[in-house]
């Protein structure tokens, strides 16, 4: 059977409550919005993988035509950091632009190396990990064995 489906992640988006907030948050840690943004409706950021769209939580539902969900556990998505110290400094960052450490960096037991589990202002978990093993590319992304 022939593969027709491309394996690769372009945009990951976010319902959020508050389109205008949760580009301030993300703002605050330093992310710059596209100028493909539309204010108060859609915000894009260009990340060295693929983008993040916030887009409002109703919006996207009624885009998709599903009812409104929320953030929960179901999804996480991950930021791999260069160094371990990176971790604890992108930890310190959320926190000061008003985000939740919901697991303070510590010390991996899955893998070598370190990790956090973080929260935004809507409740999506992010993972923010430095793993060794997977170390960052010239195109900002982990590389994988």
């Amino acid at each position: 059977m022939p593969q027709f489906v491309p394996s690769r992640i372009s945009l990951v988006t976010l319902g959020v409550a508050d389109v205008e907030a949760a580009t301030a948050f993300y703002s605050a840690l330093g992310w710059t919005p596209s100028s493909a943004s539309v204010p108060g409706v859609v915000t894009f950021f260009a990340t060295d993988g693929g983008q993040l769209a916030l887009f409002g939580l109703d919006a996207l539902a009624a885009d998709a035509g599903v009812e409104p969900g929320r953030a929960s556990t179901a999804v996480a998505l991950a930021l791999n950091c260069d160094t371990a110290e990176q971790v604890d400094a992108a930890a310190e960052a959320w926190q000061a632009a008003g985000g939740t450490v919901v697991k303070a960096p510590a010390d991996a037991s899955e893998f070598e190396g370190r990790s956090a589990y973080l929260a935004d202002s809507d409740g999506h978990l992010w993972e923010v990990a430095w793993n060794p093993g997977f170390p960052i590319g010239a195109d900002g992304r982990p590389t994988l064995p």
